[in-house]
């Protein structure tokens, strides 16, 4: 079983506190936070809104979203929950995973119908006493992917159990006890103010698990440097595409330690021709590239790297360092469907913040929502009426109005498409 290093983030009236027990304020500002942790290396980051009323709460449902929308880690949420809108508010701000706190009685008995609505591998349970998992065993067995322990003591007697994977929270712990938790079978990572507060330790620590014989999460390479044919100068060019969007960004060079610095850290590190050094992309700047796949083509002589691009991929401030045309002929930009989504989705937003006189999507905006709605069915009510006519090409127009005011209706709520499909793509 592969192991993480989870971070934690505990939200009280919008600042990050200490622990569950200590509200003393750690960093105001909780994004900052999550990514400092997420730079520094974490496999994981769990968040526990700690708020209290309606209002804070939905102010920390915020704060949830523009954190998974900024790290690259996976976002586990927890706190808060008392019943299965809890759980889908989460999911839906970007957690890759919920936790149910199987010390409250409502949320053993969740259980079932969250994992059933949202799938087993998103539900994980946390407890502080062995008997909380023992006499829940046959719920959590079936609807659980995995277990959270609040106390370290119990994992052995948790594994005499079930098998189930489990992690670890930890607040202050020595070198040698954080190693021989590591190593027990059942444990899956630590997470707590044990990785909180060596946040920075991160990489050493990995290192030192590696030098154990303890296997951990990391980003392997199925390719070393000597298997790639290299050019005259020894380096090995790099195409790099937006993963999203496979847009061409830009193209570099790697020598080895490129090479070896990418897999290891995870961000596209490169070799400058002009400058003859090495260096991070984004390091100055903070336009990174995550690196999201590596592949080499058939000849093994260029690597194609697909990335989450920060910012900008080019100096210029452009986003890709290809905007100099040179020839082109006519095309139908229907060619790449997402790309006429997000240029039409581009112009209506647009439209919101400089409003053009005489625009019917000014208009909408000018109504409210009442008024976008209202077209929104009477657009739907219209497909179902095309539907039943024998014209294929009665359907495509309505379907276009209607995708029209959707995207008004995305633009008035601050949806974009990016939600959407990766909303879809993770059904």
């Amino acid at each position: 079983m592969k192991k993480r290093f989870v971070g934690c983030i505990y939200l009280w009236q919008e600042h990050a506190v200490k622990n569950l027990n200590d509200l003393a304020i750690r960093e105001t500002d909780p994004l900052r936070l999550a990514k400092s942790y997420d730079e520094a290396g974490i496999d994981e980051l769990i968040i526990f809104d700690l708020s209290k009323g309606d209002q804070e709460h939905e102010a920390a449902l915020d704060l949830i979203k523009e954190i998974c929308t900024n790290v690259e880690c996976d976002v586990i949420g927890a706190g808060n929950i008392k019943r299965m809108e809890d759980v889908k508010k989460l999911l839906y701000a970007g957690c890759k995973k919920v936790i149910l706190n199987y010390e409250l009685d409502g949320n053993v008995a969740l259980t079932q119908e969250v994992s059933q609505k949202f799938g087993k591998d998103k539900i994980l349970a946390c407890f502080g006493k062995v008997e909380t998992i023992f006499d829940n065993l046959s719920v959590a067995n079936e609807f659980l992917s995995g277990l959270v322990l609040l106390n370290p003591h119990i994992i052995r007697e948790v594994a005499d159990i079930t098998k189930m994977p489990c992690l670890v929270f930890i607040n202050q712990i020595a070198l040698n006890k954080f190693m021989e938790i590591l190593e027990q079978d059942n444990v899956c990572g630590i997470t707590g103010n044990t990785i909180n507060d060596n946040v920075n330790e991160i990489p050493s620590l990995k290192e030192l698990c590696e030098q154990n014989g303890i296997e951990i999460e990391k980003f392997e390479a199925a390719y070393s440097w000597e298997d790639f044919k290299k050019g005259p100068d020894g380096l090995v060019p790099v195409v790099v595409q937006d993963y999203r969007t496979l847009e061409v960004l830009m193209v570099a060079y790697m020598n080895e330690q490129a090479y070896i610095d990418t897999i290891k850290t995870g961000k596209m590190h490169y070799y400058s021709r002009s400058r003859q050094s090495q260096w991070l992309k984004g390091e100055t700047s903070g336009h990174f590239q995550h690196v999201r796949s590596l592949t080499a083509d058939c000849d093994l002589d260029t690597i194609l790297a697909k990335v989450n691009q920060v910012g900008v991929a080019c100096h210029t401030g452009a986003r890709s360092c290809f905007f100099n045309e040179i020839a082109k002929k006519d095309y139908e930009e229907a060619d790449n469907p997402l790309q006429v989504f997000e240029e039409v989705f581009a112009v209506i937003k647009d439209r919101k913040i400089h409003p053009k006189e005489g625009s019917y999507t000014n208009y909408l905006f000018d109504k409210g929502i009442d008024k976008i709605l209202k077209k929104l069915g009477e657009e739907a009510t219209e497909i179902v009426i095309a539907a039943k006519n024998p014209n294929p090409n009665e359907i495509k127009y309505e379907i276009s109005d209607f995708l029209y005011h959707v995207m008004v209706l995305m633009a008035e709520k601050g949806i974009t498409w990016e939600d959407i499909t990766t909303e879809l793509a993770n059904r």
